[in-house]
């Protein structure tokens, strides 16, 4: 029987996706799902939605509900991470101390001042979770959604030996997106697709074996695509290719838009998110909106007639599903830089397609990255290197210096200015890290 457990069952969106992802599969048999969260109405919750798609499916699935992480982890096979550490306090802390200082970010959990503080809140955590790992299922495979998930991985492969991959969407939902932008079926396109999370790049993308680039420039050139995709758009011109995450996130990774107030507006212009303007810090007010969204949302489900069993585009279950049954597939996993990606930084987080199948996550072999793509993937992996190095040693200084080379806050502050933010951060949200008591 496979064992797989859920660490933040509670969370709003992966939680419900990867519970119907992985009932979806009949071919896992009578898997045992253990959901755990610290908050026990939202695991009630849970539970009864799982309940429900089991009985209305037939399913031969057993569900166990815990507030206790070492009853979940116990002889799992794999587990899967989607949880953040300080809620909202901390968010506002990551968003709005750097916003006094005048460094606008746009989500503010991958790099930045908010993604480093992000990570160090989360280190002791991930650090706790190996430990009991190590005691209670050291031959798991640990799947983590838990951002900012370059930092995260780099960290568990630094302080552990658990096998482990880190999942996004950005890959899935960009190769999409090109698609549909220039007519194609999905399923009529093939491409490579490497880097770093959050910043990986199109090498090759092709509609029936033929590069799809030119018609991807050109219709780039349309006054409403272009509008919509500023940041990305101006990227492929200069750079030469198309980059995973959204115009709005890789605006905060790069030092060329967000340090001038017209550049934020042309970037937000005419998009909307849940018909909310974007503006500074618009994920932040998601966050405070969606309070209560879990809730609102399992009741939706469970009201339903009839719930549909469809499958979310997130790779977790089909990972498990080819494990469990080896039947191959491909994902865009981040994985341990072992020579994958020649010339980035050996031992950090990167992006590459990986084959699955029983015998595990098996990377592919990238090569070089052109050297403009691996310059801007290295301006953040030495944000990440700092970040990481301080979350093992406590030394505060990494902290600083992280945050002094970031390629936004190095574009707006002085160095004073940085250390000052940086020092307020620490008093704000010394609660969560006691690495540097």
């Amino acid at each position: 029987m496979t064992k797989i457990a859920f660490i933040g069952a509670g969370s709003v969106v992966f939680a419900t996706n990867l519970l119907f992802d992985i009932l979806s599969f009949r071919q896992l048999g009578d898997v045992t799902i253990s959901l755990m969260d610290i908050d026990s109405r939202k695991l009630d919750m849970i539970r009864k939605l799982a309940h429900r798609v089991i009985a209305q499916e037939k399913l031969k699935a057993d569900i166990e509900t815990t507030l206790e992480r070492r009853d979940a982890l116990r002889g799992a096979d794999f587990v899967i991470t989607m949880f953040q550490v300080g809620g909202l306090a901390a968010f506002e802390s990551d968003i709005n101390i750097p916003l006094k200082y005048r460094v606008k970010q746009a989500v503010g959990d991958t790099i930045g001042p908010g993604g480093v503080f992000r990570f160090l809140r989360t280190a002791p955590v991930l650090r706790s979770i190996a430990e009991d790992m190590d005691e209670l299922c050291p031959n798991v495979l640990w799947i983590n959604y838990v951002n900012p998930m370059a930092m995260n991985c780099w960290y568990i492969n630094r302080i552990s030996g658990i096998k482990n991959v880190g999942l996004c969407h950005s890959v899935q939902g960009t190769s999409a997106m090109l698609a549909r932008r220039i007519g194609a079926s999905i399923d009529e396109i093939s491409f490579v697709c490497a880097g770093i999370n959050h910043m990986a790049w199109f090498l090759e993308y092709k509609w029936k074996g033929e590069d799809a680039y030119p018609l991807i420039r050109a219709r780039c050139e349309d006054s409403e695509v272009y509008k919509r995709d500023v940041a990305r758009i101006e990227i492929l011109k200069a750079f030469g290719y198309y980059v995973t995450e959204s115009s709005y996130h890789m605006s905060e990774y790069v030092p060329f838009f967000r340090k001038s107030d017209d550049w934020i507006k042309l970037i937000h212009r005419d998009a909307n998110w849940n018909d909310k303007e974007v503006y500074d810090g618009m994920v932040l007010q998601l966050y405070r909106d969606q309070e209560g969204e879990f809730e609102r949302r399992i009741e939706r489900l469970l009201n339903e007639e009839h719930l549909e069993l469809t499958r979310s585009d997130e790779y977790g279950a089909f990972i498990i599903h080819s494990m469990v049954t080896d039947s191959p597939t491909i994902i865009h996993g981040n994985v341990e830089n072992k020579g994958l990606i020649t010339n980035l930084s050996e031992g950090c987080c990167v992006e590459v397609p990986c084959l699955v199948d029983r015998n595990g996550i098996r990377p592919r072999h990238v090569g070089s990255l052109p050297a403009q793509l691996a310059a801007l993937n290295l301006s953040n992996i030495n944000v990440q290197a700092l970040a990481v190095e301080a979350a093992i040693t406590g030394k505060k200084d990494a902290v600083y210096q992280a945050i002094m080379i970031d390629p936004l806050t190095s574009a707006v502050l002085t160095l004073p200015e940085i250390h000052d933010m940086v020092s307020e951060m620490f008093e704000a949200e010394k609660e969560w890290l006691p690495q540097f008591d």
